[in-house]
């Protein structure tokens, strides 16, 4: 009886090839040699490298590689997506131990006396207590014949594979959203400095219009001229000081801090970087495969896929096999004496497969589903797209952008320098040197401004381009990334 039982163990082995389901295809990618906006003096068309790691430090800025750093070994959002992972990875471990057999074991000792309605006639007093012991392993295998154990593994590993990627799709927009909330914390911080240095400039307007009309040259139009514009320069420093706090604040979620911890570093003002001259984005198929959130998506639709397997073996019997070796006897000593052992072997079919309405509903179910990620997967895809070209635009056009306000800027400081002298030498009345100053005013803070959306453009495209640089874990865990 024990070696058929073994025969039908091998064959089982044997039969192992037979997994019902589809077969998980990777989909083709979108059939693009180029971004349609890669025609750009800061952009080449080469192939990226292979490994650009951490693109932050190529700014040269402490301050921002230093809360980067603190960022990816600190932040919340990183923390959860690794926990994630880490749950992932633990139930793939926990699905391979289905294609082994269960174990369990159980001891148990009793003593059983019956009552006297339990056996009538028979006088209590002369009634023995039943003492029963007993001990045994036991072991249940299903015999994976159509690859429904199979197919839950390969789901769950995609699954776990997908949580990586997820992980590493948060590292990425980490990164991109400390390096943007810095840049334009520094392009407030210079928006305070233009606004203030206007203001000591006005100011300095507003008390020589005010000596001149004490000396009956100038009216009481011209100073309150003057005096309301550099009442609305100072307004502005108040909402460019909120503006800070409000970024730094967010730079301490980021970072995992409170904004005491940050502040004392980001307090004292420090330039926008230089840009890079190039930026290698390489083809979009190349893009695409480096995009976490694209892997991410194509393994959900990988673990759909297998999902369909699992259902679909619910149309064929489930085959176990069992088996129990143990001991029993009526005294403790003799537990374990040669004829108190036990054993049982079994062969098992279950019948569940009968109910075919309800498979049917279930293998429906998992199409749908993988038919939703494969629609999720093409939309990631075409918006992976869509955001490098948005990236690549941007970046073309703020650089363009910031070289017409950078003339604009240099000019208004010429021309607010003029007005003064000719104020002064009695050639021009003060409504022209105030109007200069207020066009200079403007160029200068729109400049800051421009230089601000084009320093973000760049890392927007960094971002877009997915990064390259290594996976980051937190001090406290012990996960490998795949």
């Amino acid at each position: 009886m024990v070696i058929r039982i073994l025969t039908v163990a091998v064959a089982s082995v044997l039969l192992a090839a037979c997994t019902v389901g589809p077969d998980y295809v990777r989909p083709t990618l979108p059939a693009v040699d180029q971004f349609s906006n890669s025609a750009s003096p800061q952009v080449a068309r080469e192939a990226a490298p292979a490994v650009d790691l951490e693109f932050w430090r190529s700014f040269g800025d402490p301050v921002l590689e230093q809360l980067v750093d603190e960022a990816l070994l600190s932040n919340h959002d990183l923390r959860i997506a690794l926990a994630h992972y880490e749950q992932a990875n633990a139930l793939l471990r926990n699905s391979k131990f289905d294609r082994l057999p269960t174990l369990n074991a159980n001891a148990e000792a009793s003593s059983t006396r019956s009552s006297s309605d339990q056996l009538p006639g028979i006088d209590r007093a002369g009634r023995d207590v039943d003492h029963q012991y007993s001990a045994g392993i036991g072991a249940l295998w299903e015999l994976d014949f159509f690859g429904r154990i199979r197919r839950g593994v390969e789901a769950q590993r995609a699954e776990t594979e997908a949580s990586a990627a997820d992980l590493a799709a948060v590292q990425v927009v980490l990164v991109g959203d400390v390096a943007e909330t810095y840049f334009r914390l520094r392009g407030l911080q210079e928006q305070l400095r233009i606004a203030q240095r206007n203001a000591d400039n006005q100011a300095q307007t507003l008390r020589l219009i005010d000596l001149r009309s004490s000396a009956g040259l100038s009216s009481s139009f011209e100073v309150d001229r003057a005096s309301t514009q550099l009442e609305t320069t100072r307004s502005r420093v108040p909402a460019l000081q909120s503006a800070i706090s409000v970024a730094t604040h967010r730079i301490a979620v980021l970072v995992g801090q409170t904004p005491e911890t940050v502040l004392a570093g980001l307090d004292t003002a420090r330039p926008l970087p230089s840009l890079p001259e190039t930026m290698a984005v390489g083809t979009p198929a190349e893009l695409l495969r480096r995009r976490p959130d694209v892997t991410a998506a194509e393994r959900r639709l990988g673990a759909a896929t297998a999902r369909i397997g699992v259902a679909t073996a619910d149309l064929f019997p489930r085959f176990t096999l069992g088996g129990l070796i143990g001991t029993q006897a009526l005294d403790a000593g003799a537990l374990f004496e040669r004829d108190s052992e036990t054993r049982l072997i079994a062969f098992g079919i279950d019948g569940s497969f009968l109910n075919v309405g309800r498979v049917r509903a279930r293998i429906a179910a998992a199409n749908a589903a993988t038919a939703a990620d494969l629609a999720a997967y093409e939309k990631t895809v075409l918006l992976a797209l869509e955001e490098t070209e948005n990236a690549l635009v941007r970046v073309a056009r703020s650089a363009e952008e910031n070289t017409h306000l950078e003339r604009a800027a240099a000019a208004g400081a010429r021309a607010t320098s003029i007005a003064r002298v000719r104020y002064d030498n009695g050639a021009i009345d003060v409504l022209d040197v105030l109007e200069a100053e207020r066009a200079s005013l403007q160029a200068e803070d729109e400049f800051a401004q421009g230089r601000v959306r084009n320093t973000v453009a760049v890392v927007s495209l960094y971002k877009a381009m997915a990064g390259g640089w290594p996976q980051y874990v937190p001090k406290e865990s012990t996960a490998k990334l795949p």
